[in-house]
């Protein structure tokens, strides 16, 4: 049973996720930006974070620099909109390890975090 960090600014997105791993794994944190997530994996330490690319404060990709900075271990999966492809490709190259399309499908999400686990 991976702990699991679920960042996003749209509650209902992070409550369809915790939902999701609900019985799997646990959801050990939220956060509702960049800046949140970094204090918050600091804190927490889970062993993977779902990180949502466009936020307020501090986009996902920064977020994902300053999480890898701190820790070069750090698993994190990209959550995105179809669209943002050219993003998931930079949150990539710093340092994310998947990324998951939104809307959500229940299996992917599962799929990628035992992957990673």
């Amino acid at each position: 049973m991976a702990r699991i960090l679920i960042v996003d600014d749209a509650t209902f997105m992070r409550h369809m996720l915790t939902q999701m791993l609900e019985g799997v794994h646990e959801v050990c944190g939220e956060a509702t930006n960049g800046i949140e997530a970094i204090e918050k994996y600091k804190k927490l330490r889970p062993d993977i974070v779902t990180m949502d690319i466009t936020m307020p404060e501090m986009q996902g990709i920064d977020a994902v620099r300053e999480i890898i900075a701190f820790d070069p271990e750090a698993r994190i999966l990209m959550c995105s909109a179809l669209g943002q492809r050219q993003m998931v490709l930079e949150a990539m190259k710093t340092g994310a390890k998947d990324f998951i399309i939104k809307p959500f499908q229940k299996e992917r999400i599962l799929d990628a975090i035992s992957r990673w686990a």
